[in-house]
């Protein structure tokens, strides 16, 4: 598979899983007013045009949530028009005040959110690699910040909205392909080939999908790739895990059967003070935190057998050392002997 299918995650469109909107969440269907009997009278008529257009233009810029009292009052008022073009007119004007006031702080919201998205994908490290992905949706949003300064607000939402929108796309791309790459770096593939091959063809039938402009169809695949990777990468940690476990358990054994719980115990207690953190996480399936533990018991039990070692090599040569004193001495008090026992004849 070559390594350019896993740079193409980052164009594919995910938008048809994605609602277009001013918050993160699906905005909720507005409650509509209710019908008033249809006026013959032309005034009447496109007096209330501009209320449905200025109450519609309040709704969308989120005027209902930033001032509900507002627009309780305003709703009240629309419901006892009674095709009076003078009440359409000053219900309009209701609609436009909340309208004037919501959009500051529907823009600002907006922004916030743009950067948040855009701060998350920063932070993976992905764009550090391909910052060419990111021009297009910066260029949308500056682009949103630009009409929005000009007073064009449906085309600024509509420009933030489709920054979002790649922002979004190029957050999920960089998911999968860091989920891939640290499956990869891991050495994980081995623990659960079938799998990743699996997610490796699913990426491709999502590009395949995005180029025949079956967009809905490019997001489940992108979706099914996501899930495949992370269960292959729960799998080698699971295993590796185990491995960890196994080899640490069998340090613990050769350190013991080199007494080191006796010449180097501190050091021994360490080990096995990890080696219970990591089962204790093994137990609770936190399966990469165990591993990570396991490996820690494995090398202080390793250190706690070479101190031990090292403590055995120093006694022997004093032990050495001392013989070798002591055979000096011998040797020394056998002469003193013979001078002794020459001297007296």
């Amino acid at each position: 598979m070559k390594r350019k299918i896993f740079l193409l995650f980052i164009v594919l469109s995910v938008s048809a899983s994605m609602c277009i909107s001013c918050k993160s969440t699906p905005k909720e269907t507005p409650k509509k007013a209710p019908k008033e009997a249809a006026s013959t009278d032309p005034a009447v008529t496109a007096a209330k045009k501009n209320t449905d257009l200025a109450r519609k233009q309040a709704l969308d810029f989120d005027g209902d949530k930033y001032f509900p009292s507002d627009w309780e009052e305003a709703e009240a008022n629309y419901q006892a028009v009674a095709n009076d073009n003078v009440k359409y007119a000053a219900v309009t004007e209701e609609y436009n005040k909340i309208f004037n006031k919501a959009v500051p702080l529907y823009a600002q919201a907006k922004e916030d959110e743009l950067m948040a998205v855009r701060e998350q994908l920063i932070a993976t490290g992905f764009i550090d690699t391909f910052p060419h992905y990111l021009k297009e949706p910066d260029n949308l949003a500056l682009s949103a910040k630009k009409k929005y300064e000009d007073g064009d607000y449906y085309g600024a939402k509509n420009a933030a909205d489709a920054a979002l929108d790649g922002y979004n796309t190029l957050l999920a791309g960089a998911k999968v392909y860091m989920t891939r790459q640290e499956i990869i770096n891991r050495g994980f593939t081995q623990y659960d080939p079938d799998n990743f091959v699996k997610a490796d063809e699913i990426a491709q039938q999502a590009i395949d999908a995005f180029n025949g402009g079956d967009k809905g169809a490019a997001a489940a695949n992108v979706e099914e790739a996501q899930l495949r990777y992370n269960i292959v990468l729960l799998n080698g940690w699971i295993k590796y895990a185990a491995e960890r476990k196994e080899a640490a358990e069998k340090e613990r054994q050769l350190a013991v059967v080199d007494r080191a719980n006796i010449a180097s115990k501190d050091t021994f207690r360490k080990g096995d003070a990890s080696l219970e953190i990591a089962n204790e996480s093994y137990d609770a399936e936190v399966y990469a935190d165990a591993a990570l533990a396991f490996v820690e018991a494995e090398a202080i039990f390793s250190v706690s057998r070479k101190e031990t070692e090292e403590k055995r090599i120093r006694a022997e040569e004093a032990i050495r050392v001392a013989e070798e004193k002591i055979e000096e001495s011998s040797g020394s008090a056998l002469e003193a002997e013979k001078l002794i026992e020459g001297g007296s004849k």
